[in-house]
Parts: C-alpha cells; structure tokens; sequence
C-alpha cells in the first residue's frame, strides 16, 4: 500500500508544482485554494501516509489501508474538480465538494485507527 500512496503522492506534487508554475506565469492566482490542497492533501499527506505504510507493511495490508487508499483516492480528485470549480464561480458543486471531503475525512480516520492499531505504546 505505501509504493501506491507514494507514486500517486508524485503525480499530485507534479500537477501542484504545475499549478503553481502557471499561476505565477499569469500574474493569476485565482486557483490557489486548488494549488494548496494538490499540496497538502495530494502530496504531502499522501506520502507520509505511503512512508508509513512502508514502515509498517502489516498495517498496509489491512482493509483499513485499503479502504484508507480507496476513500482518499476516489474521492480526492473529485474534491479537486469541485474545489476548481466552486472557485471559478459553479456554487452549485459545493455540495458535491462538501460530500468528497467528508469522505476524504473519513479516510483520514481510517489511517488515524491503522496507526494507533499498529504503534507501540
């Protein structure tokens, strides 16, 4: 499960650094909110989460990891479709927006389980 979490963690990191690149080129930096969560969430979450997976590969065999991996993935670029939509000025997504980060909440629960299932007291 981490090698998963890592090479799709390099894939978000090359489309943010790419959205950066193209804001700053166009003096416009409309779609920031996006820029930032390609970051956080796609890039630097997921590959601490793969770095910790591959730190504890019995926790990445769980049905937690999978269903961790799943929940963020699927739900991740949706979120990133609506956030850039929702900022260009398509308010009617938000709902849609809303439902994809709560799942990606979600997500984040399962690895916050996983974890505390698999350290040391």
């Amino acid at each position: 499960m981490g090698n998963l979490f890592l090479r799709l963690a390099v894939v978000y990191a090359v489309l943010g650094v790419t959205l950066g690149i193209v804001m700053a080129a166009n003096h416009d930096y409309t779609f920031r909110p996006v820029h930032a969560h390609l970051n956080l969430l796609g890039w630097a979450s997921m590959a601490l989460f793969g770095l910790w997976y591959r730190s504890a590969p019995a926790a990445g065999e769980t049905r937690l990891a999978k269903a961790h991996f799943w929940l963020h993935n699927i739900a991740f670029p949706i979120q990133m479709i609506t956030l850039t939509m929702f900022v260009d000025g398509n308010t009617s997504v938000e709902p849609i927006l809303a439902l994809a980060s709560v799942v990606i909440g979600i997500g984040f629960v399962c690895f916050a389980i996983n974890l505390w299932k698999h350290t040391g007291r």
